[in-house]
Order: C-alpha cells, then structure tokens, then sequence
C-alpha cells in the first residue's frame, strides 16, 4: 500500500519532528540549503534546523541520523559518503544544479594580461598544473612567510577537497616546492582571491562554482591529465598511493539524504527531485550576496521573491501560495 502525500506529510512534519540540514561552510551550498528551508517551513509547515560541522563530521551525521539533508552533496568525493551509501544509510536525490566544475586556477591576467588594468601577461606559456614545479612559477607565486617556496592556496582544512588537493600536490611532485596553505574559512579562501585579483596579483588556488568569484573575476583553470577512475581512486583514498594526479572527474551534485529518513518522508524526497537550479542562477545569487554583502537567508528570499518561474515548479499550488504570502 502506497503512502499518500497528506499521510506521509502528517507523519513527518505535522508530528512535530525537525529536519536537520547540514549547515553547509560554502556559499553555494549555504544558499541552496536556505532556499530549501523555507520552502520546507512556509509551504509544508516543517520544523527545519541546521547541524554546523565540516565536511566530513556532516556527512558522518547524515549517515547516524543526524542530518536529514545536506543540499550539496559532490557525488565520487569523499571515503565516509561511500561506505555509508554502501551500507544504505544514505543516498542521493535528485540534482542541485548542473554543469559545475572544479580544478585549480590562476587569474587570466597573469596569461593574457588586462590592458584596462594596465597588467602585462607575465607567465603566457602557463597552461598545465605539471609546469608549476618550474622554478619561475614557484618564485612568481611565492609564499610570503616562506618566500623560497611557492603558495597554493588550498580549502579550508576538513572540506573533502583539501584532502584530494593536498594528495594533488604530493602525486606532482609539489610538496617540497609550495606551501600548503590552508584558510580557516571559506570567507577568507574568497577573501584571499579576491584582494589578489583586485590588485593584480598573482595567487594560484583550488576552486570551483557555482560561486559568485567564478561569475565576477576571469580566471583559468591550469590543465592537467584525463580523468581516470584508477587515478581518481588512488587521489580519493586516505590508504591511496598519491604517485600519480589527473583532472577532477564531472561531477553529480546531489541532495545528500539519511535513507531513513527518505523512507519516512516521501513527500520531501519528491521536491527534492525536481528543486534543480539552474546554474546562471546560483551565479546571480552568490553575486547577489557578494555585491550587496548580503546572508545566504537574504539571497534565499530574493530569489524565492524573483525567481517564482523557477521554484514553483517544485511544490505543490498550496504550499507555493503559503510560500508566497509568507514572503510578502
């Protein structure tokens, strides 16, 4: 016998239970999990809450039954989302947006110069991330505390990418020549990027989008070898050789859900199938908070307020008016 929507919905939230998201330290994933949110609050009459944590201690939660959602879940990245999905404690849902890369970068200045800016192209022949380990790129991206090495830029330590970056510079040959560096944050990773780029500097860095930096600043993404499974097992384990590195594989970036809690809520799992956004859009959004220095709870009512074409497509009529009327 099927679980209707009324029932399904009355067994979850109207009981008074709460959904956790995981409370997500990058500005795409802090975005989409307050749209998420209040679609769940003002349209479905949930009880949402987040669990703050890194990467890996949330993904731990979601598989223990603490986290409910986490809005952003990059599919192949991390060892612990792995076994727990092989244990069928967790699974993925959906998409949270389409088409988003990942790599390491340099600003186009330092390749193609910036006339407006009255830059010159200082480094024109740098394409691939295995050149890094020559001399000139090593003293043009010196470090300022250890200026004989270099400095790459790394995520913050506990986001699954430090770790793969970190294997990414032992596997090249880089260890000894670049500093690891490692922000506290993600607002000081950004930070960091952007005072280099606004003065022209050079910074060589980890990154990816959607995120407002890659929509406002022109930046390239150094090549490196073909993906290959192989390559990538060896990168992603902790027990991993790290002797050899290859580009980031195209990734599916899912809703990550407790499978428990998929059984008992079905009437959320189904939004969560069609909530994709666009990926032009999340740019605007993360452009939107950077311009205007605003939270991802305020982005997330500009959108639900500008974007109804979009998100309405998600919910049902009834819960879109509540959505709406709470807005207004």
């Amino acid at each position: 016998m099927s679980i209707s929507t009324s029932s399904a919905h009355a067994s979850y939230c109207g009981d008074g239970r709460t959904i956790n998201f995981a409370q997500i330290g990058w500005e795409s994933g802090s975005f989409i999990t307050e749209v998420m949110k209040t679609i769940l609050a003002a349209g479905y009459d949930c009880k949402v809450d987040t669990v703050t944590g890194n990467s890996v201690t949330l993904e731990q939660a979601a598989a223990d039954g603490d986290v409910q959602i986490s809005a952003e879940e990059w599919m192949g990245r991390s060892d612990i989302w792995k076994k727990a999905a092989a244990e069928g404690k967790v699974i993925g849902v959906g998409n949270s947006f389409e088409g988003a890369e990942e790599g390491w970068f340099v600003p186009d200045y330092l390749i193609h110069g910036d006339p407006a800016r009255n830059i010159a192209a200082v480094v024109p022949d740098l394409k691939r991330v295995d050149q890094l380990a020559d001399p000139k790129y090593v003293a043009l991206f010196s470090d300022p505390e250890e200026p004989a090495k270099g400095r790459f830029l790394n995520c913050p330590s506990g986001w699954t990418c430090e770790s793969i970056s970190t294997a990414k510079l032992q596997a090249y040959g880089l260890e000894s020549s670049y500093v690891n560096f490692r922000p506290g944050t993600g607002t000081a990773l950004d930070s960091a990027i952007t005072s280099a780029y606004l003065q022209g500097q050079p910074i060589l860095f980890y990154y990816w989008s959607p995120t407002a930096i890659m929509g406002k600043f022109k930046l390239v993404k150094l090549e490196e070898a073909p993906y290959s499974d192989a390559c990538w097992a060896e990168l992603t384990s902790t027990d991993g050789k790290h002797d050899k590195a290859c580009a980031f594989p195209t990734t599916q970036v899912v809703y990550g859900v407790n499978a428990k809690f998929a059984t008992e809520a079905p009437e959320i799992i189904d939004i969560l199938k069609k909530a994709e956004f666009p990926l032009k859009e999340i740019n605007l959004s993360l452009a939107y908070m950077l311009d205007n220095k605003a939270e991802p709870v305020a982005a997330a009512k500009e959108f639900l307020k500008t974007k109804k074409d979009i998100w309405t497509k998600w919910v049902s009529k009834e819960a879109a008016e509540k959505i709406e009327a709470g807005l207004n």
